[in-house]
């Protein structure tokens, strides 16, 4: 299997220093955090995102000074009750885009649970946990709590391809997001991304450059499900291509996932 391709520039002894110092204090951060804000967390949601969101901020914050990693967003970022779908690279497009929405709640993986901290503000924030394979369930979940009102209004995140992948990676997009929208009445907003030419989705190493979230315009519900599906993969794809050469990168088109 060929490896995908990268950006021209190399990373030196300097930026893998920097890069483990800010791995480590941003999971000191997480902990500390965590601990400060969890009597708030476990007595209202609001303290729970709010400890999220600053975490994130923090997080984007010190990128930037400690590895030189500058973040953007743009795009109109949704604020209504609406699906997001996004282009997944690493846990940097995660931490982007809940900086950003008002009430952002994620489907993800059940084992994240177990995740300390993670897990437990996971659940205070509204998220869904689904089994891997067992997509269908977390929609079906997820559509019973929000007619018995479970559910808070807010942003649904969802990946639709189903987990994190790496520049010049192709996977195939899951039916989830058109389901979500079409049973929901929801509108869906894309989002593109090049953050894994710098936080990859594994290692330690943070690249300098300027990673960007794009939240494009919305889809509205009504479609066939096979056209909006068409219409999701094409424009994700073409945006974060884009994103990414912006960046200097030549994507491999002959890559495929394993």
């Amino acid at each position: 299997m060929t490896a995908p391709a990268k950006l021209t520039d190399r990373i030196g002894p300097v930026q893998w220093v920097r890069s483990v110092l800010f791995v480590f204090q941003m999971y000191l951060a997480m902990a500390v955090m965590g601990v400060l804000y969890f009597p708030w967390a476990m007595l209202s949601r609001r303290g729970a995102r709010a400890a999220c969101r600053h975490y994130c901020l923090w997080v984007r914050w010190t990128a930037s000074w400690m590895v030189g990693l500058k973040t953007e967003i743009r795009g109109k970022v949704p604020t209504g009750e609406v699906l997001i779908a996004s282009k997944h690279q690493s846990f940097l497009d995660i931490i982007m885009i809940f900086s950003v929405v008002p009430a952002g709640k994620f489907i993800m993986k059940r084992e994240l649970l177990w995740t300390p901290i993670l897990g437990q503000y996971a659940l205070r924030i509204g998220c869904v946990p689904v089994e891997r394979g067992k997509r269908g369930q977390a929609i079906s979940r997820m559509l019973k709590d929000v007619k018995s009102g479970l559910v808070e209004p807010g942003q649904l995140i969802i990946y639709p391809q189903g987990t994190r992948v790496s520049p010049g990676v192709t996977k195939p997009y899951k039916v989830g997001a058109a389901l979500l929208s079409e049973q929901t009445g929801q509108s869906c907003v894309p989002a593109a991304t090049n953050v894994g030419l710098f936080w990859p989705r594994k290692g330690i190493w943070r690249k300098p450059g300027l990673a960007v979230v794009e939240f494009l315009p919305q889809i509205k519900p009504g479609l066939a499900r096979e056209t909006f599906m068409i219409r999701l993969e094409t424009e994700v794809e073409a945006a974060s291509d884009r994103l990414m050469q912006e960046a200097g990168y030549e994507p491999d088109q002959g890559h495929r996932d394993a």
